[in-house]
């Protein structure tokens, strides 16, 4: 047994030899998945990558079955401060079930939160992947574009400062338009209110609301949109291997609508 702490400084107790894993992260589930898949006992139904992924499912990231959970007796559970509650965390360690939690607002959040799981947590050393991520995410682009990034709407809510897909655009020269509206890292604003910030371009992710040429592009007229895959811009793991490339080709096909 040894000692660790996640990313909020809590002391999480480990076996030597991590076997048993329950991720409630889509990005970490991913990150596990093409590691060392075997180690994965159960992830979310919100867990989607990669696409073949065959474990139990323990229902959603807000409202996962913490009985069934505790019954699968996990070596550890993933989980974030933002995607999870705190409840269930607390839960599962009054149970006995250590919680590991990360706490993520820039990719290099991300590359050292995932080098501490891996390295320290897990005791399995830096995967290959993490590896040819950071020098992509080291560089910055030359600011090109000024976006405005919503992620839910009825209410509109956008990206703000202080997030992930905040700063992995900045790094791709994209400056997202309520970048500075501290304190909210998620304003809430209406359609309106996004338009009269005048954006290059407003990008629309498929998660966490779906948005689609139907359904988005029809608030912004006279804007353009870029439809964005949402796992290229709000997770970490794998995906930031790809995802520079998935963002710059969805911004250079941008929909207008009338």
């Amino acid at each position: 047994m040894r000692t660790v702490t996640d990313d909020l400084g809590a002391r999480v107790d480990l076996p030597d030899r991590i076997a048993r894993i329950v991720s409630l992260v889509p990005s970490l589930t991913e990150s596990i998945a093409v590691t060392e898949p075997g180690a994965l006992v159960a992830a979310t139904q919100w867990c989607t990558y990669p696409p073949d992924l065959d474990v139990e499912r323990v229902r959603g990231t807000k409202n996962p079955d913490v009985r069934r959970i505790v019954e699968l007796r996990p070596d550890v559970v993933l989980a974030n401060q933002e995607e999870n509650r705190r409840i269930d965390v607390e839960r599962l360690r009054a149970a006995g079930v250590p919680v590991w939690v990360t706490a993520i607002e820039s990719v290099p959040d991300a590359l050292r939160s995932l080098r501490q799981i891996f390295v320290a947590a897990l005791g399995w050393g830096e995967p290959e992947w993490l590896g040819q991520c950071r020098p992509q995410w080291q560089r910055h682009e030359a600011a090109r574009l000024r976006v405005a990034i919503p992620i839910w709407r009825n209410p509109w809510m956008v990206v703000g400062p202080r997030t992930f897909a905040g700063d992995l655009c900045r790094r791709l020269g994209l400056l997202n338009v309520f970048a500075d509206d501290a304190p909210e890292r998620y304003p809430r604003v209406d359609a309106a209110a996004i338009a009269e910030r005048r954006p290059d371009v407003v990008l629309l992710p498929d998660e966490p609301y779906a948005f689609s040429a139907a359904d988005g592009p029809d608030a912004f007229p006279g804007l353009p949109c870029a439809l964005i895959d949402g796992r290229a811009l709000t997770w970490y793991g794998p995906s930031l291997l790809t995802a520079r490339a998935r963002i710059d080709a969805a911004i250079a096909s941008p929909i207008t609508a009338g």
